[in-house]
C-alpha cells in the first residue's frame, strides 16, 4: 500500500478549503452579507469570555487566495525541498503559518489579532533561520526584531483599547473617529503595520528575509506576512481618510515605493530584486489606501498575490537549476534551457509591469488613474507615476540579464526543465496570473467603473511603462553600461543600491552606541574598579599575607611552633567562652 505524503495531504485539503472559501465569498459579496460569529469559550458566574469572528467578503476572498498559494506552494515544495530530510517539519511550519494567518484574517478583536500577528511573526522567524547558518541567524534576528517594535504597538493599543467596553474594535471606529484616544490606537496600528509591510524606516528586514528557503519567499514574503499590515490597515481605513495618520502614511509609502523601485534597479541577487519589487508594491498598496481608497488596496493585495508568489516559485526553480546559485550576472539564455519555466516567469513578469489583460493591470492601472482624478500634490503623484517606471524599469533588466544572451555559468551545468511537481505548481498560479485580474475585476466592484480622462493622462501610464522598459533594458546593455558614466560614481551607486543605507543605520546604526558604551561598562566598571576593589583585589592581598607567613614558616621553626600554640591557646579560650 502507499502512502500519500504530508506535501499531497496538505495539498488536497488545503486547496478543497480553498474552493469553499471563495464559493462562500462570491455568496456573501452577492449578497451583501456580513457573519459575525462568537463563540464563548469560558462562562463563570457573571464572566463569559467571548471569542469573535468576522465573515465576509473580504475575509472569505483573502483566505481563500491565501489557503490556495499555500497549497501550490506546499505542492512544490514536495520537489523543491525533497533533498530535505526534516521535509515533514518545514510543511508543519508552513502549516502553522497558514494557520495564524487564518486567525488574523477572521478576527474583528485587537487581542486575537495579536495572537495571529505573533503566530506570524514567530512562525516567520523559525522559516527565516531554517537553513541554519549565520547569515540566517542574521537576517532571523533583523526580521524578529524589527516585527517586535509592531507587537509593542499592538500591545499599546489594546492598553488605550480599555478605554472603551470591549476589544472589538469594529464597533467603535465610526462613532469614535475623532476622539484623542481611537486617533491613538489608529496611528499606534498604523505602526504595526508599518513594521509587517516593511515600510521606511523598517524596510531593511524584507530582503534579508530572503535567507529563507525559496517556499517560504513564495508565500510569506509575496502574499501573507508582508500583506497582513495592509489588511490590517484596510479593516482600520476610516481612522486614515479624515486624519493626518493618511498624509502622513501617504508620504512614507510613496518614498518606500520609490527608495524599492531604485534599489532593485541596482541589485544583482535573483531573489532580493522580487523582494524589492515586493516592498514597492507593498509602498503602493499602503499609498493608495492612504488616500481612502480600500477596496482599489485590497484589490491590490489580492492580484499581486497571485503573481508574485509565481514570480518566486520561477526563481526557486531557476536557483535549484544553476546550482543554488542567485547571482543573476551569471545567468543568461535561460530561455532556450528552461522554456516553459521562462514563460511563467515572463508572465509574471509582465503582470507586475502592468501589461494590459494581465492581473496586474487591472489594479494598477485603475490606481494610477484614481490618483490622477484624486486632490493630490506634484510630489505624491511624481513618486507614483516615476517608481511605476521604475518597476518596469528593473523587471526589463532582470529579463536582459537571466532570459536573453549567452549562458554566463559553468559549462558542467545541470540545467533542464523537468522539474514536473514544481511546474504543474507554477502553471497552477501562471492560469490565476493571467485570469486573476479580471475575474476580480468584475466581482469586487458593484458596477463597471469608468474614468473620464484627457487622452495623454489615459495613456501616461503605458507610456511611463514603456518608457521605463526600454530605459531598463537600454542601461543593461553592456555597450551603454560600460559608457555610462553616472554609475561609475561609486557613492551615488552604492547608496542608491543599498536601500539608502537603511539596512546599516538600522543594525549598526542602533547598535553601535549601545555596545561602544557597553565595551567602557565592562571595560571600566566589571573589569576595572569593582575588580580592583573587589574579588581580585582582595584576591592579590590574600595571596601576598600568605606568601609572607609561608616564608616565616619555612625560615623559623620556633615562629612556627609558637603560632601553632597561639591557634590552640585561641581556640580553646574560644571553646570555653562559648
Amino acid at each position: 500500500m502507499k502512502y500519500l505524503s504530508i506535501c499531497s495531504i496538505s495539498f488536497i485539503n488545503l486547496i478543497s478549503i480553498s474552493l469553499t472559501f471563495f464559493l462562500f465569498s462570491l455568496y456573501f459579496l452577492l449578497n451583501n452579507m456580513i457573519y459575525f460569529i462568537e463563540w464563548e469559550v469560558v462562562s463563570l458566574n457573571s464572566l463569559s469570555i467571548v471569542m469573535t469572528f468576522l465573515f465576509d467578503w473580504m475575509s472569505l476572498l483573502f483566505m481563500s487566495f491565501v489557503l490556495m498559494i499555500a497549497s501550490l506552494v506546499i505542492f512544490y515544495s514536495k520537489e523543491y525541498m525533497s533533498a530535505d530530510e526534516n521535509i515533514n517539519r518545514f510543511i508543519m511550519l508552513v502549516l502553522m503559518f497558514v494557520l495564524s494567518m487564518m486567525l488574523l484574517i477572521i478576527s474583528p478583536n485587537l487581542i486575537s489579532i495579536l495572537l495571529g500577528w505573533d503566530g506570524l511573526g514567530l512562525v516567520s522567524y523559525c522559516l527565516v533561520i531554517y537553513f541554519q547558518n549565520v547569515k540566517s541567524y542574521n537576517a532571523g534576528m533583523l526580521t524578529a526584531l524589527s516585527n517586535r517594535i509592531g507587537d509593542v504597538a499592538l500591545l499599546l493599543a489594546i492598553a488605550w483599547m480599555l478605554n472603551y467596553g470591549s476589544w472589538n474594535y469594529i464597533f467603535y471606529l465610526e462613532i469614535m473617529q475623532n476622539e484623542f484616544e481611537m486617533l491613538l490606537i489608529g496611528s499606534l496600528v498604523m505602526l504595526a503595520a508599518m513594521t509587517k509591510s516593511a515600510q521606511i524606516p523598517f524596510s531593511s528586514w524584507l530582503p534579508a528575509a530572503m535567507a529563507a528557503p525559496t517556499p517560504v519567499s513564495a508565500l510569506v514574503h509575496s502574499s501573507t506576512l508582508v500583506t497582513a499590515g495592509v489588511y490590517l490597515l484596510i479593516r482600520f481605513n476610516i481612522l486614515l481618510s479624515n486624519s493626518w495618520l493618511g498624509q502622513l502614511l501617504l508620504l512614507l509609502s510613496g518614498l518606500t515605493m520609490f527608495m524599492a523601485g531604485l534599489g532593485a534597479n541596482f541589485e544583482f541577487d535573483l531573489k532580493k530584486i522580487i523582494a524589492l519589487s515586493t516592498l514597492s508594491q507593498l509602498g503602493l498598496m499602503m499609498s493608495i489606501l492612504s488616500m481612502g481608497f480600500y477596496k482599489l488596496a485590497m484589490f491590490h493585495l489580492l492580484t499581486h498575490a497571485l503573481f508574485k508568489a509565481l514570480l518566486f516559485m520561477c526563481a526557486g526553480a531557476i536557483i535549484h537549476n544553476m546550482n543554488n546559485s542567485q547571482d543573476i550576472r551569471l545567468m543568461g539564455g535561460l530561455s532556450i534551457h528552461m522554456p516553459l519555466t521562462s514563460a511563467c516567469f515572463n508572465v509574471s513578469n509582465l503582470a507586475l509591469c502592468g501589461m494590459p489583460f494581465l492581473a496586474g493591470f487591472y489594479s494598477k492601472d485603475m490606481i494610477l488613474e484614481i490618483v490622477m482624478i484624486s486632490n493630490i500634490n506634484m510630489f505624491s503623484f511624481f513618486l507614483y507615476f516615476f517608481s511605476t517606471g521604475l518597476t518596469v524599469c528593473y523587471s526589463f533588466r532582470l529579463v536582459y540579464y537571466s532570459m536573453t544572451g549567452e549562458l554566463n555559468c559553468s559549462s558542467l551545468n545541470m540545467l533542464n526543465d523537468e522539474g514536473w511537481i514544481m511546474l504543474r505548481g507554477m502553471l497552477g498560479l501562471l492560469v490565476m496570473s493571467i485570469i486573476g485580474g479580471s475575474m476580480l475585476n468584475w466581482l469586487i466592484f458593484p458596477y463597471p467603473y469608468m474614468i473620464c480622462l484627457p487622452f495623454f493622462m489615459k495613456m501616461l501610464t503605458l507610456f511611463v511603462c514603456i518608457f521605463g522598459g526600454l530605459s531598463g533594458y537600454f542601461i543593461s546593455l553592456m555597450k551603454l553600461f560600460s559608457l555610462n558614466k553616472s554609475l561609475k560614481n561609486y557613492n551615488l551607486t552604492v547608496f542608491l543600491g543599498s536601500m539608502w543605507f537603511m539596512p546599516y543605520i538600522s543594525t549598526y546604526g542602533m547598535i553601535f552606541f549601545p555596545l561602544n558604551y557597553g565595551q567602557i561598562v565592562v571595560k571600566s566598571f566589571d573589569q576595572g574598579w569593582s575588580e580592583y576593589f573587589g574579588g581580585q583585589h582582595l584576591y592579590q592581598k590574600l595571596v601576598n599575607y600568605s606568601q609572607i607567613l609561608l616564608f616565616m614558616h619555612n625560615n623559623n621553626l620556633k615562629i612556627y611552633l609558637l603560632m601553632f600554640v597561639f591557634w590552640v591557646l585561641i581556640l580553646f579560650n574560644f571553646l570555653l567562652f562559648f
